[in-house]
């Protein structure tokens, strides 16, 4: 009888000192959010920590790549907390989770300037998959490249995988942001904006995402 007890007791005494697990909805203590609204979230984790992650679909993109123009792997899963088996899950990944749709149709913005409507000079746009929930571009900014004034006709979250510094201008006011890699921005739909890459060669994710 004094065996079952002290045996409960160790039990109890386990019970409250072990942590409570987050919440279902939250990503494991490993991740770092970045960015998070009504209509995306993004958090920096590890490639081989996907399994602790929040359920649901997004966009995983891979951080590690040494030159400019080598590829990025960049994937779409159906549930990123259940990747599929690859030979090399590991590096530091961002990961990008659309949350819902919106309920109504919310106002049309003008549309969006193209390459064709706006100077473009010194970028180039590579396009790496598209579904029902969003469009995918890898983007590279030579040094001293330019975006003319242009109007986004979607959200669209830009990763940053090399890093860099780009002078941006909204709203009449001129700033320099200096991202780094594994940095996420957000460009909300029907946003207007002019760009110049003032430092080294610059490459990003554009994840575009479908109302």
């Amino acid at each position: 009888m004094t065996h079952m007890k002290t045996l409960a007791a160790v039990v109890a005494l386990t019970a409250i000192s072990m942590p409570a697990p987050p919440p279902a909805d939250q990503p494991a203590a490993s991740s770092t959010v970045v960015l998070e609204n009504a209509s995306v979230r993004a958090y920096r984790t590890m490639a081989d920590a996907l399994t602790r992650v929040p359920h649901g679909p997004g966009v995983v993109v891979w951080l590690e790549t040494s030159l400019p123009d080598k590829d990025v792997r960049v994937l779409w899963m159906d549930d990123v907390a259940a990747p599929p088996v690859l030979a090399a899950l590991s590096g530091p990944v961002v990961v990008v989770q659309p949350l819902r749709r919106p309920a109504a149709a919310a106002p049309q913005p003008p549309p969006e300037s193209s390459r064709g409507n706006a100077e473009f000079a010194g970028m180039s746009f590579v396009p790496v998959f598209e579904n029902g929930r969003v469009s995918v571009r890898r983007a590279h900014m030579d040094v001293d490249a330019r975006e003319s004034f242009h109007t986004h006709g979607a959200d669209i979250v830009v990763v940053h995988v090399s890093g860099g510094e780009i002078e941006d201008t909204s709203n009449g006011k001129t700033v320099v942001n200096r991202w780094k890699p594994g940095d996420v921005e957000f460009e909300a739909r029907g946003s207007s904006h002019s760009a110049r890459n003032v430092g080294q060669p610059i490459s990003v994710v554009l994840v575009e995402l479908k109302p």
